[in-house]
């Protein structure tokens, strides 16, 4: 049982990272071939029917977070925080990186790298080259605030976290809240240093302004239609109470985005054509993660209920001394970030990850302890420099950067903010010592 459930594991992790397999089909075919193979037999498929009933409240989660964060995108809710932030920086460069990080943290509600990225180096790109600005520093700046941000609830690490574990995703959460405030404090401090530094090589240029809107001339005709400025207040204080709702716990997160989506819906657009365009315009990017996470409810749920996650964590705590496996949480908050280079997320968070959780838990330690620990930087800070990442290449490649300059100059910026926040976390108890 123990050597088919490594054998499993390894399989997994491998296979998805040389990219012989897509996510969605390691997740699904090889758990299912090695519990056949185990002589598991039928009973097989209804370990995997058990897996994806634990994941179903959070694949629902994350259909509505995306479509919901995706049509108050639309309607131009962020828009005003954009120009705003245009209107702050002016041609300082301290404002410009405080108002880069600000920006990228507000785009990154909807948990998407990509969009973050879409939505703040083509719009910032222009004023750092007017001034003379470091591009790295932009992309740096970005990938530090989304990185944080990337620890949201519908975010892609703690969905795959709380999918992997079998825990309620809001109660992973809250007490990440007080840790993600300090590494955004992190974020903005380092923002403004950087800022502070590159204005002696940049001194402030008099002159016009860079013109730069929220809806640049790129935008479609489509897209500026869409925009709801006059429903701004009501599409702002609809997203407040969505937020509120779902870290207070009083409903469950996949019945408040359900409920924020037709709320938003009704607001904005009426017309049922225009409600199906932009299910349409988002559903791809929804469906692809969900799938994922459906499948790796398949590969969780072989794993556990045949037994074999559970004779691989009590060998594992056998093998292991009890002084150092107190420390794992600890030592995999610090080495988190590193470890994004290693694996991708899918690969740690379904294959590593509930092993470690699995031989921590034998000495008392609670999984979710291991889970925090895992997102002080593992594809949260990570994930913007990793390789491993297709985010990364887009967010080099609008920053017209290379890869190894980026790594070179963000990563020691991305190692600091998670020591800090391991430390904290170690500090307030969510990671034990």
């Amino acid at each position: 049982m123990v050597s088919l459930g490594f054998l499993i594991t390894i399989l997994l992790v491998v296979v998805i990272m040389c990219r012989w397999l897509s996510p969605l089909m390691a997740l699904t075919i090889i758990p299912i071939a090695g519990a056949l193979i185990g002589g598991f037999g039928f009973e097989t498929f209804d370990f995997a029917i058990s897996g994806i009933r634990s994941v179903a409240p959070i694949v629902g989660l994350f259909i509505f977070a995306i479509l919901f964060f995706g049509v108050m995108r639309d309607a131009g809710l962020f828009d005003p925080a954009i120009d705003m932030v245009f209107r702050f920086a002016g041609h300082h460069p301290e404002r410009i990186t405080l108002g880069t990080a600000l920006l990228a943290t507000v785009a990154h509600l909807d948990g998407s790298g990509a969009s973050t990225f879409l939505i703040v180096i083509p719009a910032m790109l222009p004023l750092y080259d007017k001034l003379g600005m470091d591009r790295r520093i932009l992309a740096c700046i970005v990938a530090m605030a989304a990185g944080v941000a990337n620890m949201l609830p519908w975010g892609g690490p703690t969905l795959r976290a709380a999918a992997s574990l079998d825990i309620p995703l809001i109660e992973l959460y809250r007490p990440l809240i007080p840790i993600q405030i300090v590494g955004l404090g992190m974020v903005y401090l380092i923002a403004y240093y950087l800022g502070k530094r590159q204005a002696v090589s940049a001194p402030v240029l008099e002159g016009d302004l860079v013109e730069i809107s929220a809806t640049p001339d790129s935008e479609t005709d489509n897209e500026k239609q869409l925009r709801r400025p006059g429903l701004f207040y009501w599409n702002l204080l609809l997203t407040l109470v969505v937020i509120v709702t779902l870290v207070s716990g009083v409903a469950a997160p996949v019945i408040v985005f359900m409920l924020g989506l037709i709320a938003a819906l009704l607001i904005n657009y009426r017309d049922a054509k225009i409600q199906r365009e932009r299910f349409d315009a988002h559903a791809p990017s929804a469906m692809l993660m969900a799938s994922i996470l459906i499948a790796a409810g398949v590969f969780t749920g072989i794993m556990r209920e045949s037994g074999m996650l559970t004779a691989m964590a009590t060998w594992g705590g056998e093998s292991i001394p009890g002084s150092f496996a107190s420390l794992i949480p600890a030592m995999l908050g610090y080495a988190s970030v590193f470890l994004s280079l290693i694996f991708d997320p899918d690969s740690f968070y379904f294959g590593v990850l509930p092993v470690l959780a699995n031989v921590t838990d034998q000495y008392g330690i609670a999984v979710d302890a291991t889970a925090h620990a895992a997102l002080m930087g593992q594809s949260t800070l990570g994930f913007p420099v990793s390789p491993l990442t297709p985010a990364t290449f887009l967010l080099i490649g609008l920053a017209k950067i290379d890869l190894a300059d980026h790594q070179r100059y963000t990563l020691p910026w991305l190692i600091l903010i998670s020591f800090t926040m391991t430390t904290t976390a170690i500090f307030i108890g969510v990671i034990p010592l």
